[in-house]
């Protein structure tokens, strides 16, 4: 009896899931799972960390050390370079209370461009000026002498007076008991249009000569 009612709910089992035997098909494309044996070999390798955590790593410590060195070797060259730079700056900008480096050079060459107006400018005043001096007395000569016998103490003279073109005159001075006479006789590049006396020509040489050395000179 109890036979037949487990054989009933067996089959009772078997009617409510009629497809339990069948199994599912693989999708379309699919590549089946290997099983038993061969799946066991295709299985992806494990990977032994004592292995790894054995082998010597010496060289690898040694070659990030060589790296870690030159890299702050590096940066302390660009350190001091950085330095030299910022006092080349500081000497640069003394003076100024400008921060930017390109206000501090537009100022410098404001500066400049000034200057060079102020030099051009002082360059024509004395090219004015040197053109007036020499249009002045600039060398003097005296030559005293007594020309009677019966006078005494030199009172006579000739006396040069010359430009920076040796142009001027000769003024002479002739003293006697009766009274005392001038004259006076015009130069022209250090030449007379007059005869000259020996006092006078030796006051024109003594006038002409520095000029002539200074014209050497230059």
């Amino acid at each position: 009896m109890a036979s037949l009612r487990t054989r009933a709910r067996g089959g009772a089992a078997r009617r409510k899931s009629p497809f339990g035997r069948l199994r599912r098909s693989p999708p379309p494309g699919a590549i089946p799972a290997p099983s038993g044996r061969r799946s066991h070999e295709l299985e992806a390798p494990t990977i032994d960390l004592d292995a790894l955590a054995a082998e010597p790593v010496a060289p690898i410590v040694l070659a990030v050390s060589i790296v870690a060195a030159l890299l702050l070797l590096a940066v302390l060259a660009l350190a001091l370079r950085v330095r030299r730079l910022s006092r080349r700056l500081e000497r640069l900008t003394r003076g100024t209370h400008s921060e930017s480096l390109e206000a501090v050079l537009d100022a410098h060459l404001q500066d400049v461009s000034r200057v060079s107006r102020e030099l051009d400018e002082v360059e024509a005043r004395a090219a004015q000026i040197e053109s007036a001096l020499r249009q002045s007395f600039q060398r003097v000569a005296l030559v005293r002498y007594n020309p009677f016998e019966d006078t005494g103490g030199n009172q006579s003279f000739a006396l040069a007076l010359l430009d920076g073109n040796a142009d001027g005159v000769v003024l002479s001075s002739l003293h006697a008991r009766a009274g005392t006479r001038v004259y006076a006789k015009t130069l022209t590049r250090g030449r007379s249009d007059s005869p000259l006396s020996d006092e006078e020509a030796e006051a024109l040489r003594r006038a002409v000569s520095p000029l002539e050395a200074a014209a050497g000179r230059r």
